[in-house]
């Protein structure tokens, strides 16, 4: 993965907008962060929730947010530090802490992952 580059970012989303994709989502501060001194490890997980979404934003000057606006709502990721689009011409968006490790994740896919 790359450090985020908002323009190619955006780019991807725009291609997305009004697409069925299918969407990971998870969030920790748990196992993968590190953050056990906070006495609780918290996170979200979900996988292959298909929807569509009519506007696709990132924004901020890193850590950054993207935000997906659905029909009756959104979805967004915040703290995204990193990037890539794959083979599979996935986006791949992740928050990685300063060792390393997942703090969030948010992946668009056309096909289920």
């Amino acid at each position: 993965m790359k450090l985020i580059d908002q323009n190619q970012v955006q780019a991807k989303l725009n291609k997305l907008i009004d697409a069925k994709v299918f969407l990971h989502l998870e969030t920790t501060n748990g196992a993968y962060a590190g953050h056990h001194n906070t006495g609780l490890a918290v996170g979200a997980f979900i996988r292959n929730v298909p929807l569509k979404f009519e506007r696709a934003k990132i924004v901020g000057k890193g850590p950054y947010r993207v935000g997906l606006k659905l029909e009756h709502g959104w979805v967004y990721a915040e703290g995204v530090t990193h990037f890539e689009i794959d083979e599979k011409e996935r986006l791949l968006l992740a928050g990685l802490n300063p060792e390393g490790k997942l703090a969030v994740a948010l992946q668009i896919s056309q096909e289920p992952f």
